[in-house]
């Protein structure tokens, strides 16, 4: 079935109209028309009503937008992740990366365009959920992620983090991290800006029997240290992360338990790596060997 159908069907049903989905698709609108009676014929019902009020899709037409939209995606990652590999896409890296490597990925980048002034790099912080799922899209070239990933993506593996608890600077650590979270409050990330991370959370918290009290959610780990350093509660953060943004008005306690750990590394999607994402596992794999 020829691409330009499927698109034409997604973008009149986007649209609501012929008339726009043609100026949007740049075609005529009796080509348009054209177009999606030869799909509709081509799968033997129609797709849409048409009427004064524009083009409503049909039951049948409901059923299948999903399904369309769906191959249109692959197929515009398909596109991207050629040109990548063309006509110098193999000279650029889109990256992500997250709370677990926020000191380790930067440092990478760096390091890396150190070496290769003529790959161009993007490094984006975004949930290890939203990584794999724009690997899988083609919109990435490899993500820092949280470990385990399904066995279809290659990893690097990096090394291990684990959950620290931190606490303000005047506060009494003697009594212990359930103790303190009780005492305290929690402050947390909000679930939709790390919710990898804040399910590891809720996991240690389950093991432990712990049901905290939470005072206050913040959008960003700077937001979060902030907070615990005005005095405002507790925070469980990654171990990783006061390298880079924690105030110097916190105290750290370190968390031993088997629920406050995981594991960090590099993912890609399957198969060999171009040669531009191999030299940047290289200068990653040197970067964690000398104990990041």
């Amino acid at each position: 079935m020829e691409d330009r159908l499927v698109r034409a069907f997604v973008a009149v049903a986007d649209h609501g109209t012929f008339g726009a989905a043609a100026q949007t698709l740049a075609v005529t609108q009796p080509a348009l028309t054209k177009q999606i009676q030869a799909l509709e014929a081509r799968i033997g019902g129609a797709l849409f009503r048409r009427g004064r009020l524009g083009a409503r899709l049909t039951p049948l037409g409901r059923t299948l937008l999903p399904d369309a939209r769906d191959a249109v995606d692959r197929l515009d990652a398909f596109e991207l992740r050629a040109k990548r590999l063309t006509t110098g896409g193999a000279g650029r890296l889109a990256l992500g990366f997250g709370l677990s490597t926020i000191d380790i990925a930067p440092r990478a980048v760096a390091e890396f365009r150190r070496r290769n002034p003529d790959v161009g790099v993007t490094l984006d912080d975004m949930a290890t959920a939203i990584q794999l799922e724009r690997l899988r899209r083609g919109q990435l070239d490899a993500g820092f992620a949280r470990l385990p990933v399904d066995p279809d993506l290659s990893v690097l593996e990096l090394g291990t983090d684990q959950l620290m608890l931190a606490v303000p600077g005047n506060a009494d650590t003697e009594p212990g991290v359930r103790e303190l979270i009780a005492r305290h409050g929690l402050v947390t990330l909000v679930q939709t800006k790390g919710p990898g991370f804040v399910n590891q959370v809720q996991r240690y918290l389950a093991a432990e029997g712990i049901k905290p009290r939470v005072v206050q959610r913040a959008n960003d780990l700077q937001t979060v240290m902030a907070l615990v350093a005005a005095g405002v509660g507790v925070a469980l953060v990654s171990a990783r992360a006061p390298v880079v943004v924690a105030p110097e008005r916190i105290r750290w306690l370190t968390i031993d338990h088997e629920a406050a750990r995981w594991g960090v590394g590099v993912v890609w999607g399957g198969g060999e790596p171009g040669p531009a994402l191999a030299a940047f596992l290289e200068v990653t794999r040197e970067l964690a060997a000398s104990g990041w």
